[in-house]
């Protein structure tokens, strides 16, 4: 029983919640009451939540001596010795090819390449890509861009050029926020868990956080009011920006003033303040679209 669970933690389950962005371009469109278009973004969800465990365990095979230097990367399955490199192996094949069984099966050939494109390029990112700074939060952010297009892609829906845009600044915002850690960790520690962290320092993360979340306020904002969600909308979704401006400041209160900024998953899902938050920006977004218009 130990050892599934150890299998489970190479996999990274929790990590999964990052694959709900596959469902954003259903939730903006306000078709997700479309029960054929939800089936496909649950297939697209459950397959690349399974190609994306194999690429965690990939990278953790390739980073296992760096990890053991990490306060609490240590901790991992691969890194503890808990789970030995051939039983890894034989779990990567098995998610990469259920995965894209998964896609073959339920859904059309474009989400396929899309996705084995994502495969490919985040080889190449756990091989070489990440020890480049720049490159490696870029690489990381078109991840996240990845996923709403595949959504897209099974669903048929147009994504909006704000939705492109403000995925990408998030996902950018929230690798700033790790590699930060990364080197707090180097200046109190002297412990490299990176290679590439000489590539940065914390008065240069400092001031990319300020400026891409200014970016990602005002990006939404834009949405908000541009025509073609008024036309649709009316005039008042404005008002869930409070809610966007509020979740940031907290964001950057952990990242700042507590110095935890390193696992943005966790944040999501154990913090009460931003978990309030992404619920009450939910449901005013309901509520003006659906009333309000």
């Amino acid at each position: 029983m130990s050892k599934v669970k150890h299998y489970l933690q190479l996999m990274r389950i929790h990590q999964w919640v990052k694959n709900f962005f596959i469902f954003l371009p259903l939730f903006f469109a306000f078709k997700m009451d479309q029960i054929p278009l939800l089936i496909a973004d649950v297939w697209a969800f459950i397959g690349f939540c399974f190609v994306a465990s194999s690429i965690y365990i990939i990278n953790d095979w390739n980073d296992v001596e760096a990890d053991r230097l990490h306060p609490e990367k240590r901790n991992r399955p691969l890194a503890s010795g808990a789970v030995n490199k051939k039983e890894a192996s034989f779990l990567i094949l098995a998610l990469l090819t259920t995965g894209v069984v998964i896609y073959s099966l339920f859904l059309n050939q474009t989400a396929l390449i899309i996705l084995l494109s994502y495969f490919v390029l985040n080889i190449f990112y756990s091989l070489k890509l990440k020890h480049v700074p720049i490159i490696d939060i870029s690489i990381v952010a078109i991840g996240f861009v990845i996923r709403i297009f595949i959504g897209g892609v099974v669903t048929d829906t147009p994504l909006s050029r704000w939705i492109v845009v403000m995925t990408f600044l998030l996902a950018i915002f929230l690798a700033l926020g790790k590699r930060r850690d990364d080197v707090v960790i180097f200046e109190k520690t002297g412990d490299k868990v990176r290679k590439n962290v000489d590539g940065y320092n914390l008065t240069f993360l400092n001031m990319s956080l300020i400026i891409v979340s200014a970016i990602m306020i005002v990006a939404y904002i834009m949405y908000t009011i541009s025509p073609e969600i008024t036309d649709r909308n009316g005039d008042n979704l404005y008002i869930t920006s409070f809610f966007v401006f509020v979740g940031l400041f907290r964001y950057l209160q952990i990242i700042f003033v507590e110095e935890r900024g390193g696992n943005p998953t966790t944040i999501f899902l154990k913090d009460n303040f931003i978990r309030i938050i992404l619920v009450l920006w939910a449901v005013s977004f309901f509520i003006i679209t659906a009333y309000f218009k």
